[in-house]
């Protein structure tokens, strides 16, 4: 077993088990990091349609609520309830909205981020991003590419680094792989892929229930995992052999995923193309940042020559396998 391979076990063991810890913390906890979602349509001078997406989890619901500094009215509301999450909507009377401070109450004692976006009815419209840090903001007069990129990027990172699933199915990959050129390759192959039905599900060319692509995407994990497994007994599979063609194929089921979850956040009218370029980007950045990470721990293990059982090298792809396909029976249930 080359040292390379033998570090990347090494460490795949510890984040195996970090990943087992997250899997048994509440799931309230672990859907939490969701964004909430606020949007304010103009519908008549003044008058805001308003919605509000909360995250939640069997009847626990995040206790989010907008409030606004200066003069405003509201109708009563109206709750819906889906999966994941509590919708509200209601009317807002507002003759002055711009340049008001806008707080989302609540968040502060959360784990979660909100985005916000504000639409006038002379085209205008703003995008901001709240979070347990910095709840409040100054509504401004409208949006700029600037800021629509800012925040589209820090959410698609954020999104990647938060989304274990995919980070699961990266370090699977990273395992399975073998050599400098070939990681390149399957790495970029990921990229490619997802990047294409990603942009496909968002502007709408393609529509695939949410349900099923979650599920399989769990179950493209199982399948690494089993391909990790049928390696290190001597029998290589497709994945061991060409890593970059399972890393495309799954790809194009994982971008429908982050497909999925943009479609939850939503895109500004107006910064379409932009937002969903700089959300790309950021899948991207926190990918290469997952990527680079776990690099820098194999060059340290390598150098800090580990002792470790026999059965050692075997968990990793045992414990990827076990969570993965509990995931897949979680969503399939779901259906």
């Amino acid at each position: 077993m080359s040292n390379i391979r033998l570090a990347g076990l090494r460490l795949a063991l510890h984040l195996a088990g970090w990943l087992l810890t997250l899997f048994s913390m509440p799931a309230a906890f672990a859907h939490e990091v969701r964004p909430a979602y606020l949007q304010l349509h103009e519908e008549r001078p003044g008058e805001f349609a308003v919605l509000l997406k909360v995250p939640m989890q069997g009847d626990m619901r995040l206790a989010l609520e907008p409030q606004f500094s200066g003069k405003t009215e509201s109708s009563a509301s109206v709750t819906l309830t889906v999966p994941g999450a509590a919708i509200e909507t209601w009317t807002l009377y507002a003759p002055a909205l711009r340049g008001q401070t806008l707080t989302i109450s609540g968040l502060e004692a959360t784990m979660t981020d909100a985005l916000v976006r504000v639409e006038y009815r002379d085209g205008t419209s703003w995008t901001g991003r709240f979070t347990p840090r910095d709840p409040a903001a100054v509504i401004p007069a409208s949006d700029t590419a600037f800021s629509v990129a800012r925040v589209y990027l820090s959410l698609g990172v954020e999104h990647i680094l938060f989304g274990v699933d995919h980070l699961l199915f990266v370090l699977a990959l990273l395992i399975i792989t073998r050599g400098s050129w070939l990681l390149v390759k399957t790495v970029t192959a990921f990229t490619v892929a997802h990047s294409i039905t990603l942009a496909l599900a968002t502007l709408g060319f393609v529509h695939v229930p949410q349900a099923p692509v979650e599920a399989t995407i769990a179950l493209s994990i199982v399948f690494v995992a089993a391909e990790i497994v049928r390696r290190d007994r001597g029998e290589e599979g497709i994945a061991a052999r060409a890593p970059w063609v399972v890393a495309f194929c799954f790809g194009l089921l994982h971008g429908l995923g982050f497909a999925g979850a943009l479609s939850g956040i939503g895109l500004p009218e107006g910064h379409i193309p932009l937002a969903l370029l700089f959300f790309n980007l950021g899948v991207e950045a926190g990918q290469l940042i997952f990527v680079g990470a776990v690099l820098l721990v194999v060059a340290l293990v390598r150098r800090a020559h580990l002792a470790l059982p026999a059965w050692a090298p075997r968990l990793p792809a045992y414990a990827i396998g076990s969570v993965a396909m509990f995931w897949t029976i979680q969503r399939v249930a779901m259906f």
